[in-house]
This record gives structure tokens, sequence and C-alpha cells, in this order.
């Protein structure tokens, strides 16, 4: 009789339990609400095997975090960023980032036999998930040693090799690997490469493996959480662009198997019909259906599994594990995948004058490397080392294709619209090296730029560059489009500068650039604002030199209609240059008229520019932020009004205040500033109601036929202001608003346009 105890006891006590996570993309977070669930009812968990989603949620329990502490990663802001693609301010190199420009696609260029033409293959953005999952599993992996049967829960993954069409189980190596492997959707993210293989999302084909927890593990009983639902109890009538982005996922995982837990098993089918696979938002809420369907099923699971797991125990367990995660400290940086010197200029960027690094150098020296423009792709590796009981920490980076081509501009309901077009190319050797050219083609606006920049990756980077740009405005095909009011304006600006560069890192998100910029401005316009056949134009040809010092911040999320970060800029200015007059002829039948000879004059001022631009305030669906401006010049009086408009310095308030000739919002000396109010409506559909004023220290007032003089200090007040709909789409925005200004010609008016309104600056800017 007490043999028979003896017997029932230890086979009570023997009970082994496997829990199967299936994939499912954003629906797998409900998988954490059934680790709390298990865990608040003691239930233990032995054996863990998951696909994509499931794969991650269950490498981390794998890994000795706690469902809360699993819970309190997916709900944080840093995980929103990972599954989007997104990096927080402090990561983002401003330092390596170009201007930016109204380009929307990229096509790189491969020269071999011929150009092959090769488009971004992947949709997401993997560098931040790449090195959190580094962040997240390399000290697990260090106390496993790299076999996932010595983790804190023995743990399989499944990752899916295409071109065998297999399912593959992964029971050792790189953890952070493994993890990563598992969740690459086709399309979505790019692949890795896993024991010699690319390995996508193992969902292709096993999305709920309960058969590798059989065959792997062989526990007494099984809890399946399948998230994953591939089928319609009827077929959609009307297809959202939510129901659409979920196709593609449909179409690469396998279906699901509820029969494959067997007859000690449980099976958890959360009820999240209504939640998309690529909407990661509704963290809260899919954890709690993942809760509330397990706590649901849990009179079955008691039933069924009599063996218990107290919180100390469990406890006692996952801090011994975790107490044995050695620290992530890094003795060396390996770089693979470039030739010697690419190797010499990567190894730079780490440089440090300490025998070790830390996390945030390694993270820093990163996120230096991939925005650098010259690589194709770098991926981070992590391996520990106990001979040291440090770590190492692996580059395996693929140069870029030579050429890169941008296709851009932007369609407009005003004669705006222009066709931007784009071309790079880099090369690495133990300085990077890239050049460039551009070219904007339109009714208003026409440009042609070269660039050329060296990057020294020296203990302080360094970088030598040079731009030629010219630029033609053309005021008079963009004047006839307002409701109030169209007077045509007649002026045309031609601007040509040699702008050499040299430039350092401040901090990530802000540099410090010198410039020294050679001048070459011929402004044509009417006196009077008039034109008839025989008439020519008055011209001022300024020819010059300009000297800058800039510090620089920026750490927008968009180019155009931002809502998150800063921008920052502060510019000391030096310009000298002559001024040469050429008069017209409009006013040769003026009574009175004496027609002035040519003058040539020469000029020299300073100047101080201060700008910022940051979204400070965010609410669930609200944004608040700012701009202010401001300039404090002594630059003199030209010839004339407007030779003098022309070359002073202007405030642009709203999206298409460089297409229009705003002489009210122009002066040497003034300061600025106005709120942004952002409502999102929906994902990438903004609401933005804007408003501004502009108070100039001196207005400039016309006397005579076209002679200038300064008004009254601070007489003068000027507001502009602009309500619309800004729709972010992959390749730019789409924006429909209204546009006010306090200006008696140019008052109001409706503009829609598609793509990004942005333009090279000008020689004096």
């Amino acid at each position: 009789m007490l043999f028979l105890f003896v017997l029932c006891y230890t086979q009570l006590h023997a009970q082994k339990v496997g829990l199967v996570f299936s994939g499912g993309g954003a629906k797998g977070l409900a998988h954490i609400g059934t680790l709390k669930a298990l865990e608040e009812n003691h239930i233990p968990i032995d054996y863990i095997t998951g696909t994509s989603m499931g794969g991650i949620v269950g490498a981390m329990y794998a890994s000795g975090y706690s469902p809360l502490e699993i819970e309190k990663i997916a709900v944080s802001d840093e995980f929103q960023n990972w599954v989007n693609g997104r990096y927080t301010s402090d990561y983002t190199y401003y330092f390596q980032k170009k201007a930016p420009n109204a380009s929307m696609l990229t096509a790189k260029v491969a020269i071999d036999t011929g150009f092959h033409f090769n488009f971004r293959s992947n949709l997401i953005n993997d560098i931040p998930l790449n090195f959190a999952f580094l962040e997240l599993f390399s000290q697990a992996s260090a106390v496993s040693k790299d076999d996932f049967n010595h983790l804190f829960v023995p743990y399989r993954c499944m990752v899916a090799d295409v071109l065998s069409q297999k399912s593959i189980t992964v029971s050792k190596g790189s953890l952070a690997e493994a993890v990563r492997a598992t969740m690459t959707v086709p399309i979505i993210y790019r692949p890795i490469k896993l024991d010699g293989k690319y390995v996508f999302d193992g969902g292709l084909y096993n999305n709920f493996p309960a058969d590798v927890m059989e065959k792997e593990f062989k526990p007494d009983y099984v809890i399946g959480a399948n998230v994953s639902s591939k089928t319609y109890n009827e077929y959609p009538k009307n297809t959202d662009d939510r129901l659409m982005n979920r196709f593609l996922v449909y179409m690469f995982l396998s279906k699901s198997d509820s029969t494959m837990i067997g007859k000690n098993g449980v099976y958890i089918q959360p009820e999240l019909a209504e939640y998309s696979v690529t909407n990661f938002g509704p963290v809260k809420e899919l954890i709690k259906k993942g809760y509330d369907a397990t706590i649901a099923n849990m009179p079955r699971i008691k039933e069924l599994i009599k063996r218990r797991v107290s919180d100390d125990d469990l406890e006692q367990k996952r801090a011994k594990f975790n107490s044995r995660k050695p620290d992530l400290k890094f003795s060396n940086v390996s770089v693979s995948g470039v030739n010697s010197q690419q190797k010499k200029y990567i190894e730079r960027l780490f440089k440090s004058d300490q025998a070790t690094f830390n996390l945030t150098d390694i993270k820093r020296g990163y996120y230096k490397l991939v925005a650098d423009q010259t690589f194709e792709t770098v991926y981070p590796k992590i391996s520990y080392q106990a001979a040291t009981d440090s770590y190492t920490f692996e580059v395996v980076a693929q140069p870029k294709k030579s050429f890169k081509l941008e296709l851009g501009g932007n369609i407009s309901t005003r004669p705006i619209s222009n066709v931007f077009l784009g071309a790079e190319y880099n090369y690495l050797n133990r300085k990077a090296y890239t050049f460039g050219t551009s070219f904007y083609s339109g009714r208003f606006y026409e440009s042609v730029q070269l660039n050329g920049r060296v990057d020294y990756p020296t203990k302080l980077p360094l970088f030598l560059a040079a731009e030629l740009t010219y630029n033609h405005w053309n005021y008079y095909n963009t004047s006839q489009i307002f409701i109030e009011n169209p007077r045509p304006i007649y002026i045309e600006q031609s601007d040509r500068k040699i702008d050499l560069m040299m430039g350092v890192p401040l901090n990530y998100n802000t540099k410090i650039v010198l410039h020294a910029t050679f001048i070459n401005n011929n402004d044509r316009y009417s006196p009077n604002n008039t034109f008839a056949v025989g008439d020519l134009f008055d011209q001022t040809i300024f020819n010059g030199f300009r000297g800058s010092l800039n510090l620089e911040k920026n750490s927008l999320n968009r180019k155009q209609y931002a809502t998150n970060g800063q921008n920052f800029s502060l510019s000391f200015n030096y310009t000298t240059g002559r001024e040469n007059y050429n008069p017209g002829n409009i006013f040769r039948n003026t009574l009175g008229y004496i027609e002035p000879d040519a003058i040539s004059r020469l000029h020299h001022w300073g100047s101080i520019k201060i700008t910022q631009e940051n979204y400070f305030l965010h609410l669930k669906k609200y944004t608040l932020g700012y701009i202010i401006e401001g300039v404090i010049s002594n630059q003199p009086l030209f010839n004339n009004y407007y030779s003098t408009l022309l070359v002073s310095p202007a405030f642009y308030p709203l999206q298409d205040s460089r297409s229009l000739f705003l002489d009210k919002f122009r002066a040497s000396t003034y300061a600025a500033g106005g709120l942004k109010n952002i409502y999102n409506l929906k994902k990438n559909l903004d609401f933005r109601g804007e408003a501004y004023l502009f108070l100039p220290h001196k207005e400039f007032e016309r006397t005579g036929l076209q002679d200038v003089t300064y008004a009254k200090a601070v007489t003068k007040i000027r507001y502009a202001a602009t309500a619309g709909m800004v729709y972010h789409t992959p390749l730019g925005p789409v924006s429909l608003s209204y546009n006010l200004y306090n200006d008696a010609i140019k008052r109001n008016g409706v503009l829609l346009h598609i793509g990004y309104l942005i333009y090279n600056k000008r020689s004096i800017e």
C-alpha cells in the first residue's frame, strides 16, 4: 500500500507540461496573456515550442523573463519602434544624414555585365529589431552555452528553408538569431542566414509546432495556444486597407491544426477576429484576450494537470537562472563580409579609450554604422567568450551596390509640380566616399546639383564635402491660382553656388558644419509688377562670398509633416559681395522718369539665425508642436525695393510658402513662430491645424517709383495659417489643405499635393 502511494506521488510530481505557441503576427502578443494566466494559477511550464511571434514570446519566457516583464517590454514605446522599423532620436546618427530631398522611391543598381535594378526587398526596416534581439537574448544564450535545452525552460522554434521547402527545428546556436529567423515574414523582413541557409518565418511550413513538442520533449500534457486563423466563416464582401494588409501574411502562414495537441492536451483559441496581424498598437487588448481565453480553459487545464508550482519556487528558479547571466561587457569587435580596408573603416567606428565596451558603446557604434550610406546590410551578432567572461560583438556587413537611383517630386493642384531625379555613387576604403547628383524640373522650380563627400572615421569623425548648385525660380508661373486678386508676380531668380564644407558631430543627432560658399545670384523682376510686349526686366546680379558656422540638430521622424522629434539650427554668417544693378525699360513711358545708370556697389554684413521646431506634447491622439525662428542682421538696403527683398532673409511658415513670393514675410531682422496642432484620426491619417506670426523689426517700404526705405520699428505683424489633412503613404505624403496668408495679394488658397514640397536651399540661406 505504501509502495502504491509513493508511486502515485512520484507520477504526480513527474508530470511534464509542454506549451505550444503559434505564429500570427501582432496577434501573437496574446500569448503573453496565456503566460500570465498559467503562472497565476501555478500551472508548470516545462517546455516551450513556438513559431514567429509565438517563438519570440516563448523565447523571452525561456530566457528568464517573467510574464509581467514581457508585458512591460511589449507595452513600451521601444517595442513599437522595433516592430515598425524606427529607432529613437538618441541613436539617429544625424552626422551621416544628407540634406532632405524630394525622393519617394529608391533603386539600387549593380554594375556587372549590365545594369541590374534592385528595389528595397523588405517593407520594414529591421535595424532596430536586430539589435533589440541581441539585448534581450544574448545573456541567456551565454548561460545555456547556445544549447536551448539549458535555458530557463527548454525551448524550440521553427524556421523555414524555402529553397528545400522544409521546416527546420532550431535547438541550438545563437538564441537571438533563432528568434530573428523565426519571425522573418517574407517581403516584410529581410531573411537572415542560419547555419549557412537563408531562412524565413517558421509559420510557412509549421505555424503550430505541437508535433515538434511531442518529438523533441515528449511531455505528459500539452497546452496549445493558437492565435492564427486563416479562414473566414463568411467570405468578405468588401476589402478595406486593414484586410488587404492581412492577406499578405495569410499567404505565407500554414494552417494551424488543433488536433495536433493530442488527447492529453488543452487547445486555447483567443477571440481575435477583429484584430489585425500587422497592427501592434493594441498591445494591452491583445494580452487581455489571451489571458481571458486561458482563464476560460483553466478548469480543464487544472483537471488534466494536477501538479502545481508555487510562486516562491518559480521565482527562486528564475532568479537563480538570471543570476548566472554574464554582464553585457564587450572585449572585442570583429568584422566580416568586407575587404581589409573596409574592415579598418568599420573598426574605427567602435574605437574607445577603454579596454572594454559596454552595451551603450556598442549600440552607438552600431547605429553610426547603419547610418552610413555605404552599406547594403549590416547584421549584428554577439557571442560569449567564457575565457575572458566577456562578449564579442560581430558585424556582418555587405557593401552597397555601387549606384543608387532616386525618383520623386510632387504632383500639385497648383502649377508647382515637379519631377526629382537623383543618383549616388558610394565607395568605401579606409575612408568613405560619396558622390551624387540631383535634378528638379518643373514650371516653377528647376535645379541641378553635384556633390561629393569624404568621411574620415577618426576618433572625432570628420567629413569634407563640396556642392555645386544651380537653382531657378519662376514666380510668374505660380501666381495665377489664388482665389482672390490673381495678379501675377513678375519675378525670376537664378542662383549658383559652390559650397565647401567641413563637419564634425557634437553628439548623435547634432553636428557642427563650417561652410565657405561662393555665390552668383541673378535676379530679374518688374519694378512695378507689370509687363508688356517690349518690356525689359530690371536685373540685379550679386557676386560674393558667404562664410557660415552652423550648429544643426535633427531628430524629426519625417522630412515633411513631422509628428515627433525636433529640429534645431543656429548659424553665424558673414557675407560680402558686389551688387550690380542693370535697369530695364518698364518705366520708360512714365512721366518724369529718368532712366538711372547701371550701379555697382560693395556690401558687407553679418547675421545670426536660430530656428527650432519641436513636437513636445504627445497625448493619445493629439500632438502639439511649435516652431520659432529669429534673425538678427545688419544687412544693408540694396539699390531698390525688389532687389532688397530678393536678398533678404524670409520666413516660410507653411508647406507651400517657398513657392510664393511673400514680400511681407521678409526682413533683415525678425522674430517669428507658431503652433502645430496634430490630431491622428486613424493610422497614417492626420488632421493638422497650424498658425504663425511674423514680426519684422523694420518692414521694408517702397518710396517713389521703386526706392526702398524702412518702416517704423516694430509696428507691423503678419500672420499665416493652414488647416488640412495629411495621409502618409510609403512613398510620401498626400495633403489637402486650406492656406491663409496676411497678404493683400496672396491671401488664401486650397492646395492638394502628392509627394514632397522640398527644394534645395538658396545660395544666401
